[in-house]
């Protein structure tokens, strides 16, 4: 009788080094955390406040913004407008969009730095990052702009993880609570609230406080952010992560309540949305995202029945 060869040592240590490495790959890449997240959503009904992520479609994918060279990075909506804001990074410009990708114009940024976000804070007011020196800039847009100077403009400095390239890259306001949302991209991710700036009557005097939770941050299963949203009507976050094609919906304490994936194949995609850099959402709640290079995609909610 022919007896089976024991397996050798070398095997199961190249299986516990397989095991340990597999390990590693979805710790690094929160593979654990967002599996949790799926089950519990699968598990337990939405909540009733929640933007619903889930149920959004694709109307208008991978649309080639023409006429920009320079790739774009995050995207802001006007209400008053009714239209788009985004920047350009390398030769720094401030681009309008309308609601369907197309360009309206084009203004020149000078000593913005690596601008790499916008705001829309409220009528011809917006905030600019500069993510090098993570600066905020206030600036004032008018419909006869041809260029803007950050040395014109109230800016402000957050002297924290200084250094390399892992700086500002989203930013979100509440209007009525008059804070400002400003994202960390990595290294460490964070999401920060700042109260205080923009400042809107220069005759008083003002305080600026800034305020971040690493415990909350540490929490979300994302492994970068790229833009942020704030919706009113919720009270709720939308993080856009581009390494982890995923937008996230955040509650006030940070816990995530529903996700919209960027994947192929996932809510209408045809192919996956590559390096996605900014979202923006309108008052009915239609989603806008751009991606480098340059391409723009819009999501919508199904009506109900």
């Amino acid at each position: 009788m022919r007896r089976f060869a024991r397996p050798k040592p070398i095997f199961f240590i190249l299986l516990l080094i397989a095991l340990g490495a597999s390990g590693m790959a979805a710790q690094q890449f929160r593979l654990f955390e967002r599996a949790w997240f799926n089950w519990q959503v699968w598990r337990h009904p939405a909540d009733a406040r929640s933007i619903g992520l889930t149920d959004y479609r694709v109307t208008l994918q991978a649309q080639v913004i023409e006429g920009l060279d320079d790739d774009v990075s995050a995207l802001t909506y006007d209400p008053v407008r009714n239209s788009l804001f985004t920047v350009t990074n390398k030769n720094a410009e401030l681009i309008e969009l309308s609601l369907d990708g197309k360009l309206l114009r084009r203004i020149p940024l000078i000593g913005f730095g690596d601008a790499e976000a916008i705001e829309f804070i409220s009528e011809d007011i917006y905030v600019i990052s500069d993510e090098g020196e993570q600066r905020l800039i206030k600036i004032h847009l008018e419909e006869g702009t041809q260029f803007l100077d950050a040395a014109d403009a109230e800016q402000m400095t957050i002297g924290v993880h200084l250094g390399g390239n892992k700086g500002f890259e989203g930013l979100a306001y509440d209007s009525v609570g008059k804070r400002l949302f400003v994202a960390k991209e990595r290294d460490p991710m964070l999401i920060y609230e700042v109260h205080g700036f923009p400042h809107f009557k220069p005759e008083k005097t003002y305080s600026v406080h800034v305020i971040n939770n690493p415990k909350r941050d540490a929490g979300l299963f994302v492994r970068d952010l790229s833009s942020l949203q704030y919706n009113e009507r919720s009270g709720h976050l939308l993080a856009l992560s581009d390494e982890s094609f995923l937008v996230l919906e955040l509650d006030i304490d940070g816990r995530p309540l529903s996700s919209l994936s960027l994947l192929n194949g996932r809510h209408g995609l045809s192919k996956r949305v590559p390096q996605a850099e900014g979202i923006a959402m309108d008052n009915e709640g239609t989603l806008y995202l751009v991606s480098e290079p340059n391409l723009f995609y819009v999501f919508k909610k199904p009506a109900p029945l």
